[in-house]
């Protein structure tokens, strides 16, 4: 077919791979990056040591949304309420975590102007390693499209094309991690 771009002598698998994973970790990221309101992905990152080993909250306790700015910890088995509530100052997230009869209770406090500033800064840094990841996937791919070429098994036009798909994926992938970080900078001027 005339006009029509045969992408088979490389496989760009890798490349979305990678791409993939950079926003998985975005997500991750900034989903640890607090707002203010209460949401249970903060704790993802807290792991106590519960019956010898590093395990998410969420797989030994019930955790909901008491209201806007307080969690509910549940533990499925109370002797390790101490532990979680151990676990949680030891994060050093910036929230108030209290025991009572029914399990653990989290408080995040209010925000402050320079607080706000101080998470849209984390949130910006951490989009900032993002794109620099990207970056580093984009000239990884082109290396390993320019050495297939040198090694005979692509033609000139053929390497322009791999490289102007490796720009493209790259150009989409920084329009995700973008709005990523608007999505997050609204969340935490709100």
């Amino acid at each position: 077919m005339i006009g029509c771009v045969d992408m088979a002598s490389y496989d760009f698998k890798t490349l979305d791979q990678s791409i993939k994973e950079t926003e998985e970790w975005l997500v991750r990221e900034l989903s640890s990056v607090r707002t203010g309101r209460a949401t249970p992905s903060i704790l993802d990152t807290i792991k106590p040591e519960i019956y010898g080993s590093r395990t998410p909250i969420n797989q030994v306790a019930s955790v909901t949304i008491e209201d806007a700015r307080t969690l509910r910890i549940v533990p499925w088995d109370k002797s390790v309420t101490k532990i979680i509530e151990k676990a949680i100052r030891d994060a050093d997230l910036g929230m108030g975590v209290g025991s009572d009869d029914q399990g653990l209770r989290v408080t995040f406090p209010e925000r402050t102007a320079e607080r706000r500033l101080m998470l849209l800064k984390v949130a910006n840094d951490k989009l900032e390693q993002s794109r620099i990841t990207l970056r580093g996937h984009r000239t990884d791919a082109i290396k390993a499209i320019e050495a297939a070429e040198k090694e005979g098994g692509m033609s000139k036009d053929e390497l322009a094309r791999y490289k102007d798909e490796v720009q493209r994926k790259i150009d989409t992938a920084n329009e995700a991690l973008s709005a990523l970080g608007k999505k997050k900078e609204v969340e935490v001027a709100a």
